[in-house]
């Protein structure tokens, strides 16, 4: 049965529907299939009612070519309510057995993504939120399949990742036993960079020895980048992670980021991601319609391009600085010049003379003039961000994807038309060059009828760079020619 049979008339529950792989996967869904419904989970937030959320989550342009191509999609809609970490997710009677009945397929993709989250929150909405979704599909009359979305970082201690699972120091049943007597847990997670890596393994290992014998994968994606091409190129809608970087890096804010050149990256594009997640989901229907099947061991995918389509930071780098100078933001700030190492001391070194400093001087401008200081603040903060993402770019992996690649050999000529996920010839100066095109357009809001005037902008930036340069030169040579005379 094809991956489009599999899905006609069922009915699917999304989790984590808000998020950037969220997005993509339901406008998938919804676009790909003739589902019966989909159902959404989603949580009031800042004073919006969970309903309205939904709403303008809908409204969003990044379902413009739905509203195109199926302008009654909203019927096919329900909007659950609820948190992740409530006991039965603090949905309404009504809606939880509404789920029980109908609900044919999860996908569990919700989570908290921030690197720097608390352990305590990080528990309750990685490991509790996803033993809540666990319970409710062990009651589901009809369920077919589950997937849940784990990072190919999860043991990312480890220098090789197969795909199979791994020992971890402690159970999510007695982490969540501490934090419940408030005993001191800093040092559990302490060969993890991150509370997400983490929570991540953890809550993997859970599945593992859950008693409910449901038809689950776990999926594990790697760095998940802007889209490809579906339902547009280079979309993406937040400033998070890799993408966060480049932004800081084009705009010429950031001028020391520590980065190892020679170290393969491993980014997948997030509708390659989704279409990668669904033909798992097909998968592992096919694979649970044998009962023998109920009796291993959930089946893992390592999603990554790396094996079949080697990318190092420094052609990623070369490709960001071509684009860069092709067309550069109007917003930037300064010409863009950054200083990569992973050498510790040198980072530090360079973040003094190249971020402090010159932050300092324009904050002792600004309290000349009355105004509040800012600069050391936005540094400090910039900086904070892109240590959390440091272990991931001055390291590299060995990973095992031979799952992913044999479910790849499975599907028909049509479906991986429809559903392309392998990297084999994938062009990655085509696919860099859009991701700045997307953070032109998505993050800082510009469109390409402004490059005459950014260009002519870059230009006076190039030369204030250069007359900077000459600067620093010169008063480099006077101290030191002042140096060479005190002591003759």
């Amino acid at each position: 049965m094809s991956i489009t049979e599999t899905f006609r008339n069922e009915t699917v529950f999304v989790t984590g529907s808000t998020g950037f792989l969220g997005k993509i996967l339901t406008e998938k869904l919804l676009r790909s299939f003739d589902v019966k419904n989909i159902a959404v989970l989603v949580r009031g937030k800042n004073g919006l009612a969970a309903s309205q959320r939904a709403v303008d989550l809908f409204e969003q342009p990044i379902f413009d070519r739905l509203r195109i191509e199926k302008p009654d999609f909203m019927t096919k809609i329900k909007i659950i309510d609820g948190h992740l970490e409530e006991q039965s997710l603090g949905i309404s009677s009504n809606n939880r057995d509404w789920l029980i009945k109908n609900v044919n397929f999860v996908f569990h993709c919700a989570a908290t993504i921030k690197f720097n989250e608390t352990l305590q929150i990080a528990t309750k909405i990685n490991i509790q939120g996803t033993e809540n979704i666990l319970v409710l599909a062990s009651n589901m009359n009809n369920l077919k399949g589950f997937v849940y979305v784990s990072t190919a970082y999860s043991h990312c201690p480890r220098s090789e990742i197969k795909e199979e699972f791994y020992h971890v120091p402690i159970t999510a049943k007695e982490l969540k036993q501490l934090i419940k007597i408030n005993s001191k847990i800093d040092n559990v997670s302490v060969d993890w960079p991150n509370t997400y890596t983490f929570t991540k393994a953890l809550a993997e290992n859970m599945i593992l020895t859950n008693d409910n014998q449901l038809p689950i994968s776990i999926f594990r994606p790697s760095i998940v980048g802007c889209t490809q091409s579906e339902p547009e190129p280079y979309w993406l809608d937040n400033i998070q992670g890799l993408a966060a970087v480049v932004t800081s890096l084009i705009i010429g804010f950031v001028r020391v980021v520590p980065m190892n050149l020679n170290k393969k990256t491993d980014i997948v594009p997030v509708d390659y991601t989704v279409n990668a997640l669904i033909s798992v989901m097909w998968d592992t229907v096919n694979r649970y319609k044998n009962s023998n099947e109920r009796n291993k061991d959930p089946k893992m995918y390592n999603y990554v391009s790396s094996i079949d389509s080697t990318l190092y930071w420094s052609t990623f780098i070369d490709y960001v600085y071509e684009t860069y100078h092709k067309v550069p933001p109007l917003q930037s700030m300064w010409y863009i010049c950054c200083v990569f190492s992973a050498n510790r001391w040198i980072i530090n070194i360079m973040k003094f003379l190249l971020h402090r400093v010159p932050a300092a001087l324009v904050d002792l401008s600004l309290f000349i003039y009355g105004e509040n200081p800012k600069m050391l603040k936005m540094y400090s903060r910039k900086e904070k961000m892109i240590d959390t993402v440091k272990v991931f770019i001055t390291n590299e992996w060995k990973f095992d994807n031979s799952n992913t690649r044999e479910l790849w050999t499975l599907l028909s000529q049509e479906d991986r038309k429809r559903f392309w996920f392998s990297f084999e010839n994938f062009d990655w100066k085509s696919y860099i060059q859009n991701l700045v095109y997307g953070i032109r357009k998505h993050i800082l809001l510009e469109d390409l009828n402004n490059i005459t005037e950014a260009l002519l902008k870059h230009r006076k930036l190039f030369w204030l760079h250069q007359l900077c340069i000459c600067f620093s030169i010169y008063i480099i040579f006077q101290v030191y020619w002042m140096f060479m005379v005190l002591l003759i």
